[in-house]
């Protein structure tokens, strides 16, 4: 009987004390697993640390100035033991048997390198908000998917996601440049390095709230910094095929989120209604024809141009 834990489990947290315990309460009370819950406190400014040091023992608590999320991400992974990594944000929690299935998952495929599952958003009430995401999964070889899609693909957050570290050591640390996103390092770059294993069940909870990717509304600086984060990961990406000497580059122009966020806030450089719908049926992006086609047909509708002042719904 040995004492290491199988999975490793990593929390990044900054300024979400009011949150942490329930994240990790829900790593806590995983069972058939043994695992280890390190917590990374990137300089919150809150409660977080007291929190941590009522615990005691249960958490590895690791306390730096704040470095942004890549950084917290690193740290953690720094101290790791396990063969087996998870990932958790301080705002999202675990369903009881996250774990298992994970370990499970990775013993019946020995190729992936990445495992992921879905996810529930919550209201912080924890109602439902809508339905798990992501809504389409992608498995296997995912290298040619993204780079006919500029990188897009229905991804999952980084409360899904679990790696060999054998993956990470291969791939190396985040760019600390992701200061926010630091997911898109392991859900845009990884999949060129690995096989990866979707499971279909949420067997984890996405809050929904103002400071998180999916949001009640979306305004022109919130889609000005999401083009600026997809054009940022799509260079990182391809300097990384570049330096392994793997074959294709990543095209912007082929992503359709970047492309949609151009027009809603019109972009000199975006295309027009009918081009968008032509992209969005023909996006490899989201392997769902129907869905394809409604968003599609929403790209005909009327649309008002989204600023600073006026929102839209996230999609």
């Amino acid at each position: 009987m040995t004492d290491r834990p199988e999975i490793s489990v990593l929390i990044n947290n900054y300024n979400y004390g009011r949150f942490l315990g329930q994240a990790i309460d829900s790593a806590l009370d995983q069972d058939g697993v043994r695992n280890e819950v390190i917590v990374v406190d990137d300089g919150s400014s809150d409660n977080s640390v007291d929190v941590l040091e009522g615990y005691g023992d249960r958490v590895r608590a690791v306390i730096q100035p704040n470095g942004g999320q890549a950084a917290a991400m690193n740290a953690g992974v720094a101290v790791a033991r396990a063969p087996l990594m998870a990932f958790l944000d301080a705002d999202d929690w675990w369903m009881p048997g996250k774990l298992a299935a994970v370990v499970d998952a990775f013993r019946r495929s020995p190729d992936a390198g990445l495992v992921y599952h879905r996810l529930q958003p919550v209201h912080s009430d924890g109602t439902h908000a809508f339905a798990a995401i992501p809504r389409s999964l992608c498995a296997g070889d995912l290298g040619p998917l993204l780079l006919s899609s500029g990188g897009r693909w229905p991804f999952p957050m980084t409360s899904s996601l679990s790696l060999r570290r054998t993956l990470w050591d291969e791939a190396g640390d985040i760019p600390r440049q992701f200061r926010i996103s630091a997911d898109a390092w392991i859900t845009g770059v990884l999949p060129f390095l690995t096989r990866v294993t979707a499971l279909p069940e949420a067997l984890g909870a996405y809050r929904i709230h103002q400071n998180t990717w999916y949001r009640s509304d979306v305004d022109a600086e919130a889609l000005a910094r999401r083009i600026t984060h997809w054009e940022e990961t799509v260079r990182v990406t391809n300097d990384v095929l570049a330096v392994r000497g793997l074959p294709g580059r990543l095209r912007i122009e082929d992503h359709f989120d970047h492309a949609e966020a151009l027009a809603r806030l019109g972009r000199q450089n975006a295309p027009g209604p009918v081009a968008l719908a032509l992209q969005s049926l023909g996006d490899p992006g989201e392997p769902n024809l129907l869905r394809r086609a409604r968003r599609s047909l929403r790209q005909l509708a009327p649309r008002r141009r989204t600023t600073a002042r006026s929102s839209v719904g996230a999609s």
